[in-house]
């Protein structure tokens, strides 16, 4: 059997303390057969330190100095992340699939895909009244799989400390939990329980809302060498961004949106700046401009009315006319028809929710029980026939001369839906007394704003 142990030694000619952090064999076992069969044994050997005493005398074999860099901070994989929480006594069996999968679902982390570096490092060595220089590597920002936090999540996360540290309390979150384990086995009242928690909690709420600034994780990087405006980074309305200039100048400040892979925590400045050279003009393609720019769903080239996203991980900075072009060909060829059916076009695309096929004004999702590269005439007719299906089994009542129906919506609600304006109805309503000037008057109604105290 193996003992971690940390060794503190104490040199002769000086108060400072040497330290050793390794393993110390107390049972070989099984380990003499393997470590004696290894086709390395030193290597075998490395972290293992000999079976010390307290107060004994050690010689200096050799020292060693290793060069080492600030690490971002650890991450969890799922596996990891379930093990802290039941260190904490937070969650249940029950709850830690769900818990990890709304985090993920609500965009507060996400799954990385980074699959590290190598850097290089110094090692120097004191042995023999010698010193020896290394040069080593080490793998850095691996994250692949693992669960790194958003920007949203961040800002989110701070929000919550700033205003319910209380409630973010690791103690505080196992002793409910403990509580709800008194309640299913009978030994606590859930209503006493939820009004101790409710009647501190609410007027908390209440407070933040009405006193609250508004989080947006603000940094700023800099002066633009340009026009001396200040130069920040924040989370807008459409997610991350970068912003020349302030509210209160005379001039309206300039924004641009952070690329897929940055983040407000990392940004530079430089990199920042880099941002407002989009919208970038490359050349031009069959008489139109081409031009590569960054959005709100990630960087895409424009061509025309045409729109192309770049594949994953690619730096629009780097982007060429030729590069463009081939995406460009690639979705012309993409997008031409597949199929026709009852005499429309049928077309294909890959969009923000996965595969799909158009057929006029109707997009219908592929789901994985079909090849979306080899789709059939028979694949296609299948799909539209499903979808006609499905939308006529929702319909409760239809005017089609105007294009306006009632359709079951989702949890038992009804919709009246013309085009794309739907408007939920009232739970109560009776459609069958509803007449068709009663459903416009409901479509053109503007929806109530909720009243703010």
């Amino acid at each position: 059997s193996l003992e971690r142990t940390h060794v503190k030694i104490k040199a002769d000619t000086h108060n400072e303390y040497f330290d050793a952090n390794g393993e110390v064999l107390k049972f070989e076992g099984f380990l003499k057969v393997y470590i004696e069969g290894s086709d390395d044994e030193d290597e075998e050997q490395k972290g293992m330190l000999p079976e010390l005493k307290q107060g004994e005398h050690v010689y200096k074999n050799y020292i060693t100095a290793t060069e080492r860099y600030t690490r971002p901070p650890y991450r969890y994989t799922e596996a990891s992340l379930v093990k802290k929480l039941e260190e904490l006594g937070i969650g249940r069996p029950s709850t830690y699939a769900p818990t990890i999968s709304t985090i993920q679902n609500r965009g507060y982390v996400e799954r990385g895909t980074v699959e590290g570096v190598e850097r290089k490092y110094i090692q120097l060595k004191l042995g023999n009244n010698a010193i020896q220089e290394e040069t080593l590597t080490e793998l850095v920002g691996y994250d692949k799989g693992k669960l790194t936090p958003t920007d949203i999540g961040i800002i989110v996360n701070d929000f919550l400390v700033n205003h319910f540290s209380a409630i973010l309390d690791y103690n505080f979150t196992a002793k409910v939990e403990e509580d709800f384990d008194n309640i299913a086995s009978g030994k606590e009242e859930w209503t006493a329980m939820m009004r101790n928690f409710y009647d501190d909690f609410h007027p908390q709420v209440e407070e933040v809302e009405k006193n609250a600034e508004r989080e947006t994780g603000e940094r700023v990087l800099g002066t633009d060498p340009g026009t001396g405006r200040q130069v920040s980074v924040r989370l807008g309305r459409f997610g991350p961004m970068v912003q020349i200039g302030r509210a209160e100048d005379p001039e309206k400040p300039r924004f641009a949106s952070l690329l897929p892979d940055q983040s407000i925590e990392n940004i530079t400045f430089e990199e920042a700046l880099a941002l407002f050279q989009f919208p970038k003009k490359l050349g031009v393609y069959e008489s139109q401009d081409v031009e590569v720019n960054t959005g709100r769903y990630g960087p895409y080239v424009r061509f025309g009315k045409t729109f192309v996203s770049l594949e994953k991980g690619e730096d629009p900075l780097n982007v060429t006319l030729e590069r463009a072009v081939a995406l460009i060909r690639a979705k012309q060829k993409a997008a031409a028809p597949i199929a026709t059916y009852k005499g429309k076009e049928v077309t294909r695309g890959k969009g923000r929710f996965g595969p799909f096929i158009k057929w006029g004004e109707m997009y219908i999702n592929v789901s994985k029980k079909y090849d979306f590269d080899k789709l059939t005439s028979r694949d296609v007719q299948e799909l539209i026939e499903e979808k006609l299906r499905k939308d006529a089994e929702k319909v409760v009542r239809e005017w089609k001369e105007d294009g306006i129906r009632i359709e079951k919506g989702r949890w038992g609600r009804l919709v009246a839906v013309k085009g794309k304006k739907k408007t939920e109805l009232p739970k109560d309503t009776d459609t069958a007394a509803l007449s068709l000037e009663d459903v416009k008057a409901l479509l053109n109604e503007k929806p109530k704003s909720e009243s703010k105290k």
